[in-house]
């Protein structure tokens, strides 16, 4: 069984290595060589791409490359907006993006074209840590392989600005761009998903009896918005956003409880509450930028069940709840988000019918 090495050892080794290096300078074709048994020699192809920083004028080419890569996109995820397939919609979110407060990113460019882009810009939320964010319009390539020069090249300003979380947007079904990604360090954090209305036939009757919320659930439903982000502190997702208080969360639900942008369902057991879910329009998600919506969608936005009554159903039936909703409202699908490392959503929400359609990755520089 031969393994592979990324250097090469002793005199004859280094002589193939310069041979295999002028064959791949001749050819773009990249060689395995075996040294000996147990041991291989891999020089991979040299990019005939120069890599420099992204300025205003490849805001145009950078938009087609988006919109060939949302094209391939919907092929495997086909509820996502077709706009975006346009070059001049696609232009335009490249243009928002490079227009962000502290823009910065890089350029692939071959045979005097751009082959590939890469755009990150801050966020202002301490939660983030010192961050920057390529969001889902930030990076397109014509090989997933340059996302890794153009990163080296960008990355390195971030990191001399003190910028060292980063974050990143990468269509699911991409395994090349994700590979990438992974082989610069990241990993997964978060996942985007989608999935159709519902048929019109109704799901087996939960063992909880869902509603709509009243006032009079208003301590219930302060005690289950303090739920998910303990959750999230806990293993394995080790979350470091703060956990709110109950009072706040209180105040919170005091104030907002009437706006008719949120529709919030309770799920009861035995005439106690034990959970709630809230739907909205996509729209109204902060996290959900043009590119990843899908039109004319709902959102279920949040949902969560009281630990002592997880097994009984109701978060699937919340779920449930959330997207009839959004079929009666008049949306033409349902979206939402989870942590991958909560192991309840991310089980959940999968066996619901939601496909992930963005993955967010991240690595935190240093550690």
């Amino acid at each position: 069984m031969y393994n592979f090495e990324t250097s090469t050892v002793g005199a004859s080794a280094r002589a193939g290595s310069r041979r295999a290096s002028r064959s791949v300078r001749r050819t773009g074709v990249p060689i395995i060589r075996v040294t000996r048994p147990g041991r291989l020699a891999y020089v991979p192809a040299m990019s005939a791409a120069c890599v420099r920083a992204f300025h205003a004028g490849d805001v145009p080419a950078a938009g087609a490359l988006l919109a060939a890569r949302h094209r391939t996109h919907r092929l495997g995820c086909p509820l996502l907006s077709p706009r975006y397939e346009d070059e001049p919609a696609a232009t335009a979110e490249v243009a928002a993006a490079f227009a962000l407060p502290g823009a910065s990113g890089a350029a692939a460019v071959q045979d005097g074209g751009i082959v590939g882009f890469l755009l990150g810009a801050p966020k202002a939320s301490p939660v983030w840590g010192p961050n920057v964010w390529i969001e889902a319009a930030g990076q397109a390539a014509a090989e997933p392989e340059l996302v890794r020069d153009m990163y080296g090249l960008a990355a390195a300003q971030w990191v001399q600005e003190s910028r060292t979380a980063h974050y990143v947007l990468v269509p699911a079904s991409d395994e090349g761009l994700l590979r990438a990604w992974y082989r610069l360090g990241f990993g997964q954090q978060q996942a985007h998903a989608v999935r159709p209305l519902p048929g019109p036939t109704p799901a087996a009757p939960p063992k909880v009896a869902v509603r709509r919320a009243r006032r009079s659930d208003l301590p219930a439903l302060a005690r289950l918005e303090v739920e998910v982000p303990r959750q999230h502190s806990l293993a394995p997702t080790f979350s470091a956003s703060p956990v709110p208080s109950y009072e706040e969360c209180l105040a919170g639900w005091e104030e907002d409880f009437d706006d008719p942008a949120y529709t919030t369902f309770v799920a009861e057991f035995e005439g106690a509450v034990i959970g709630s879910s809230i739907g909205c329009a996509l729209e109204l998600s902060a996290s959900h930028l043009p590119l990843t919506r899908p039109d004319h969608a709902g959102f279920l936005a949040f949902a969560a069940v009281f630990p002592h009554a997880r097994g009984l159903g109701a978060g699937r039936a919340l779920g449930e709840a959330v997207s009839a909703w959004t079929a009666q409202a008049g949306y033409q699908c349902v979206a939402t988000d989870w942590r991958v490392t909560n192991l309840l959503s991310s089980r959940t929400w999968p066996r619901l019918g939601f496909t992930e359609s963005f993955l967010r990755l991240h690595r935190l520089v240093g550690h």
